[in-house]
């Protein structure tokens, strides 16, 4: 990923918390000379290893995980808050631009198959997901079927050898002009719009 000095981020503690906040993310793998992409939740452990670890799973019909289990370097993606920065913003003349942030991990994938790993795997995830949920009938439907849901999952750890993050947030703009862009974001009725600005102001405080 191409990241100008000035919007690289390192903080681990802030790239962990925007992939917790916005863990709905993007594997890429290849076949064949090809990216092959899929779209899915993940849970990423900081204490798993140096860098962590993400779990997942994906629907067995799913070709990629067999592109996994071939050893090669797998890439997931997580995309945070993002928003249109009109040039108007600006106290002198600029361009219009785009701010956001996201988190690169890199890592190879060991494919989970056995029951009680791919069951423990599939816990984690709902303990997290459905944390803000009162008990659904789900819980009793999940145990009554089990095996046959199991059976047409596969679960897969990757252990992170690299994270890159790109927090693009008006750095490279004067602090008027920052506050300018936080202000018109925080006006605005977009949710996306309201997220960025207050990465923005995070993103300030961080670097005082």
């Amino acid at each position: 990923m191409y990241i100008p000095s000035q919007f690289k981020e390192e903080n681990l503690q802030r790239l962990t918390a925007l992939i917790e906040d916005y863990s709905f993310g993007t594997l890429v793998s290849t076949h064949e000379g090809l990216p092959f992409v899929s779209h899915l939740p993940f849970l990423f452990e900081q204490d798993a290893s140096p860098h962590g670890k993400l779990l997942g799973h994906m629907a067995r019909a799913n070709p990629q995980w067999q592109h996994l289990a071939q050893g090669q370097m797998a890439l997931a993606v997580f995309q945070g808050p993002h928003a249109y920065v009109s040039s108007g913003w600006y106290a002198k003349p600029g361009v219009p631009t785009w701010n956001y942030a996201v988190v690169h991990l890199y890592g190879r994938a060991r494919i989970v198959e056995e029951e009680s790993q791919l069951e423990e795997i599939l816990d984690k995830l709902t303990a997290v997901h459905d944390a803000d949920y009162p008990e659904t009938m789900q819980t009793g439907y999940m145990r009554e079927n089990k095996t046959r849901l199991l059976d047409m999952i596969v679960g897969f750890e990757i252990e992170v050898t690299e994270i890159q993050g790109k927090f693009k947030l008006s750095q490279n703009r004067s602090n008027d002009d920052q506050q300018s862009v936080i202000q018109h974001l925080q006006a605005s009725a977009i949710a996306s719009d309201k997220e960025t600005a207050a990465l923005m102001v995070s993103n300030l405080k961080a670097r005082r």
